[in-house]
């Protein structure tokens, strides 16, 4: 799993590449402190090159998210292939995150 962090005009996008599965969770963690201090950026999830996501990687989206709406940003995820799109649909959080 990798992970690569870019901000540009106040928006913080990261990038995942592979699989965030249980294993991979616990750096990708890490990684996503990052977005955390949010305040006055809006947040992307860029997940064009991201194979599978596990419960925990969404357990780390949704905590994510949660924290950047109590700072007032946005956290969107993008480039969903058409399976994670699926998973995203049956457990709801097409409703929860904006998708592009």
């Amino acid at each position: 799993m990798k992970t690569t962090l870019k901000e540009e005009n106040n928006i913080l996008t990261m990038s995942f590449e592979g699989r965030l599965d249980t294993a991979a969770s616990s750096q990708t963690e890490k990684d996503m402190q990052a977005l955390y201090d949010c305040e006055g950026k809006n947040i992307v999830l860029d997940c064009q090159m991201l194979e599978y996501i596990s419960s925990s990687g969404l357990r780390l989206f949704l905590g994510l998210l949660k924290n950047a709406k109590t700072k007032g940003s946005t956290v969107t995820v993008a480039y969903l292939s058409d399976d994670l799109r699926r998973v995203f649909d049956e457990i709801g959080f097409t409703q929860l995150f904006n998708i592009k």
